[in-house]
């Protein structure tokens, strides 16, 4: 099998995300201590989140309106102007949170980028998401960066097409067993499940054990080798 292109997902495969989407559930659930549990409040936020990806797509934008949301629902319409400050400050911070690249990542990427297209596909905000690929200092080494709305196989067959030979020869590796590796794969492609410490509810899913084509690595070090063993 002749492969020429690798496909990227960048948060939680290339640096930092999650844990500061965590932080930040902290610090919303303790403003909210007063109307409820943590398990009642972030449950609430999840439903609200849920409820507004469609609207708003994904990114610290959209998850700083569905806690502004969730604090109104939780207050009775109320919530103090106290509140909707520090919800407001938090969505600022995580806008500005500096980019931490994971371990290993710098090395495998420079390594694959000597021999195959790397292109970056991931969702979220745009302006978010070209800072962060700006202040990583990874940039170069893609041949493409793709910020889209959703992860779907015609996402995929699209963008492999557009920035390679075909979704039959590439590979995708991500964090995401729902918008990383299964569209991935229904798309043709081969795909690389690399889980990051925390998995982000939206983002779960069953791993298609026995696939020929997929793959399942414990660090992004390693993701060098096992395309190699299959190119």
């Amino acid at each position: 099998m002749n492969i020429t292109t690798v496909g990227l997902d960048a948060d939680d495969t290339l640096w930092h995300n999650e844990t500061i989407f965590r932080l930040t559930h902290d610090r919303f659930v303790a403003l909210l201590a007063d109307h409820g549990d943590r398990d009642f409040i972030e449950d609430r936020l999840a439903e609200t989140e849920r409820r507004n990806l469609r609207l708003y797509g994904y990114g610290v934008k959209g998850f700083t309106l569905s806690m502004i949301e969730t604090a109104m629902e939780l207050t009775g319409g109320e919530a103090p102007p106290r509140v909707v400050r520090e919800i407001l400050a938090a969505g600022r911070e995580m806008l500005a949170h500096p980019v931490e690249t994971l371990p290993g990542v710098d090395e495998a990427l420079a390594a694959l980028s000597e021999k195959y297209r790397l292109v970056l596909i991931t969702k979220g905000d745009l302006m978010d998401q070209e800072r962060k690929v700006a202040a990583s200092g990874l940039g170069d080494l893609f041949a493409a960066v793709e910020i889209v709305s959703e992860k779907t196989a015609s996402t995929y067959a699209q963008i492999f097409a557009r920035h390679g030979t075909g979704a039959d020869e590439a590979v995708m590796a991500g964090n995401s067993m729902k918008s990383d590796i299964l569209p991935a794969l229904e798309a043709g492609a081969f795909a690389v499940h690399i889980p990051y410490v925390i998995t982000w509810a939206h983002e779960l899913a069953e791993a298609p054990e026995g696939h020929a084509r997929y793959g399942a690595l414990d660090s992004i070090d390693a993701l060098p080798e096992w395309i190699a063993a299959r190119a």
